[in-house]
């Protein structure tokens, strides 16, 4: 079985692959936010920060239906391993409506959250 192209576009931090994954109305859940980051254009941009937090970032493991992609990575922030999982669900297009992210151990994930968002912080102040 081939990888979703959300996986592929991922692997190869092509932002405009990744939103031709994306359903318009999209909505990514994060560890990092409260709200959920709404429409294609805001999770791309979520997206890009993601890559600049994560170092050595690699899927290791892809399991799929008609409507949903579970997608499980390995990657480090900061001193930390962190593990995670990507959570897509299909619309009827296979394009992704809803992804969610989880993420551990703790250590690893709050490592994560601040670096994002200094990240955001900075994006706002400039």
């Amino acid at each position: 079985m081939s990888v979703h192209p959300f996986r592929t576009a991922m692997e190869a931090e092509d932002p405009d692959g990744i939103a031709a994954t994306l359903a318009e109305d999209a909505v990514l859940h994060s560890p990092v936010f409260f709200r959920g980051v709404e429409g294609r254009e805001s999770i791309v941009q979520a997206l890009q920060l993601v890559a600049q937090v994560l170092d050595d970032a690699e899927f290791v493991n892809e399991i799929r239906d008609q409507s949903t992609v579970l997608l499980r990575f390995k990657a480090r922030v900061g001193e930390f391993d962190l593990e995670g999982v990507d959570l897509l669900t299909l619309d009827e297009d296979g394009k992704v409506v809803d992804l969610t992210v989880f993420m551990r151990p703790y250590s690893a994930a709050a490592a994560f959250r601040e670096g994002m968002l200094e990240r955001v912080a900075s994006l706002e102040s400039g």
